[in-house]
């Protein structure tokens, strides 16, 4: 009964999303004929340095373990958080495996010698970053005994063309080949769907587009990642985290 209850919700808001945006739709009346076109060139002209955002920070907006974890180079990328990660990496020998960097980076380990791996405040410091690309501002909540520092969401134009891209990826961009898919995206859906922040996408959907989504997350979900890695253009690494969050 609760399933059912749950599920009646979640298509009671995607009704209401549904309605709100064909409404909107509406309203452009004329202007729809160069819609598309004008907005694939925002697209492009968004994505700038300003308003990059990392996978960190779009699954935060919307979170092969046989193998060893080897440091192909050691610059920095720019991100403090993937530096400090980068940082561990390349100082540990004998390599780590993938799942056992995944536990360590995050705390989820039983060693205590090993707990100076883990990377602290990450979502506040995915937050904060969020704030100085102008997605997020910051305000302190009075709850009840204590203040806490909130981050509403300040741009929703970021975050819109993030929910387009995660809807278009597996509707009408969807290729049914992984080794066809954009890279980028496909690790978004995994790490989102590992998150439980993957559905907030797909609420607005219709019933139908709904359903159809969640069908084609399905199949990339029960993919193989040691056979998927074995393929021609395969990122190994991208198959080896799919493979220990999905194990």
């Amino acid at each position: 009964m609760t399933s059912l209850t749950q599920r009646s919700s979640g298509l009671v808001q995607r009704r209401t999303e549904a309605s709100r945006n064909a409404a909107a739709d509406k309203e452009r009346g004329s202007e729809d004929e160069d819609y598309e076109p004008r907005q694939e060139e925002e697209d492009e002209k968004g994505d700038s340095k300003e308003t990059r955002l990392t996978l960190m920070e779009e699954v935060l907006l919307l979170g092969l373990k046989d193998r060893e974890v080897i440091c192909k180079s050691d610059a920095p990328t720019g991100d403090v958080l993937l530096d400090e990660a980068l940082k561990h990496i390349k100082e540990t020998q004998p390599p780590e495996t993938v799942q056992s960097w995944i536990e360590l980076l995050s705390g989820e380990t039983w060693n205590p010698l090993k707990l100076h791996y883990q990377l602290r405040n990450v979502r506040e410091r995915l937050a904060k970053n969020l704030v100085e690309k102008g997605v997020l501002t910051t305000e302190k909540q009075n709850f009840l005994l204590f203040d806490m520092t909130t981050h509403p969401l300040t741009n929703d134009t970021i975050k819109q063309r993030l929910v387009k891209k995660v809807q278009e990826s597996v509707l009408d961009k969807w290729v049914n080949d992984p080794g066809r898919f954009d890279k980028r995206v496909l690790a978004l859906i995994f790490l989102a769907h590992s998150s439980d922040v993957l559905e907030n996408a797909f609420a607005p959907l219709l019933d139908e587009q709904y359903d159809l989504a969640m069908k084609r997350v399905r199949l990339l979900l029960d993919l193989e990642p040691e056979a998927e890695s074995t393929k021609a253009g395969a990122n190994e690494l991208l198959w080896a985290v799919v493979a220990a969050f999905t194990k």
